[in-house]
């Protein structure tokens, strides 16, 4: 399964009903912020910048349980403007919008970097190491 369907999958799970690829491409893509469009990559970056959540991040990398993220700190990690394209894309408010997005950006971290096609998509191990020395 590529990222892009297996983010299709946890967005239309975490929301209950079948949400279909652009859609959700779309709505991702308003959360980049760069016009570059979303990929996992760019979004642990995102999260690796943000004070305090090293060991939130480190355990959505690594094969253990994920640690939870709350809906106020995915609001301070994105911008209201981008939340709120988001939602919209999907049909949802800012509230509903963060909390979909905290439930489902740990498991599509998770997922993304179990057997490697995350670590191929940051650069490898320099990449990782590069993203590590952020985060310490």
């Amino acid at each position: 399964m590529d990222i892009a369907q297996l983010v299709q999958q946890v967005i239309s799970q975490k929301l209950g009903q079948e949400v279909d690829g652009d859609t959700v491409s779309q709505a991702l893509s308003a959360l980049s912020g760069d016009g570059e469009g979303f990929s996992v990559s760019s979004l642990v970056s995102k999260f690796s910048s943000f004070d305090g959540l090293d060991d939130v991040l480190g355990s959505w990398l690594g094969d253990g349980e994920n640690a939870p993220i709350d809906a106020d700190t995915i609001m301070n990690i994105f911008d209201g403007a981008q939340i709120s394209e988001f939602a919209s894309k999907l049909g949802l408010d800012q509230g509903s919008a963060a909390s979909l997005l905290s439930q489902a950006v740990p498991d599509i971290v998770d997922k993304s970097s179990s057997g490697g096609e995350l670590l191929d998509s940051i650069g490898g191990i320099e990449g990782a190491m590069g993203m590590l020395k952020k985060l310490f």
